[in-house]
């Protein structure tokens, strides 16, 4: 049943590639784990398109989880090329990347003034020659810019990412309703408690609660994934477990009431 189960993602991803009038399935960022990849139509996160990743309360405004997460999933990526960071402000702490294994050298940071420059900024960058992947911190683009970032992905074949990021005291609610609907995927990440290995007593690899709420031609999902062992490997997330949709319905409205 095993190697049913991790032939299924591959299986769909040459469904979706005759149903495109293609030989050869579109390429893919894959997380490694047939529970997580078989969520994509093409059996891992698609490159040459953008997606939305927020977080949730004050992740809305620090977006410290949700960044930690964006530049474990495109570590490996940069490998290939430069990653571009386009910053509303001047907070991300490049030496927390490093410890993520993050190789700076290929990091580009620019700061924007506001976000209609982030937005350009991301654009130019996703349709650079050399560039792999771009980051751009936003809070709620109208489809008419979601719709220029996906063609600035599909010229180079480059993945974007969108950090959902409100102003400190912004009112929330309006980027879930405004924004992603331009986007391929959408996430929500927040912080999980990390577990030390056995009979360890420091502290264990960072973990994050991961929600994929949206994923055009797929399904969502939710799950607790960690920061792998090999720091430079092919796959940089390890599966911890698999969350059910009760679970994620209880513990939203735990943390609305909360709020």
């Amino acid at each position: 049943m095993a190697g049913a189960t991790d032939a299924l993602p591959a299986l769909r991803a040459q469904i979706a590639a005759l149903q495109a009038g293609t030989r050869t399935p579109p390429p893919v960022l894959p997380f490694g784990d047939p529970r997580i990849d078989g969520c994509f139509p093409a059996g891992g996160l698609p490159r040459g398109a953008w997606h939305e990743v927020g977080g949730a309360g004050l992740g809305e405004e620090t977006s410290a989880a949700p960044t930690a997460f964006s530049a474990l999933l495109l570590r490996p990526l940069a490998t290939q090329g430069a990653v571009v960071w386009v910053m509303r402000r001047d907070d991300l702490h490049v030496p927390g990347l490093v410890n993520l294994g993050f190789p700076s050298e290929r990091l580009i940071l620019v700061k924007a003034r506001d976000e209609a420059e982030v937005l350009a900024v991301l654009e130019d960058a996703l349709s650079t020659i050399g560039v792999v992947a771009a980051v751009g911190e936003a809070e709620a683009p109208d489809l008419k810019a979601g719709r220029r970032l996906q063609l600035a992905c599909e010229k180079r074949g480059s993945i974007g990412v969108l950090l959902r990021r409100r102003p400190f005291g912004g009112p929330v609610g309006k980027m879930r309703e405004v924004s992603g609907s331009a986007a391929q995927t959408r996430w929500r990440i927040t912080a999980a408690p990390s577990q030390p290995p056995p009979g360890d007593l420091g502290l264990g690899p960072p973990r994050w609660r991961v929600e994929l709420e949206r994923c055009r031609g797929g399904r969502p999902g939710a799950w607790i994934l960690e920061k792998a062992e090999a720091a430079h490997g092919p796959h940089p997330f390890r599966l911890v477990s698999q969350l059910a949709d009760h679970d994620v319905v209880e513990e939203d409205s735990e943390f609305q009431r909360v709020g």
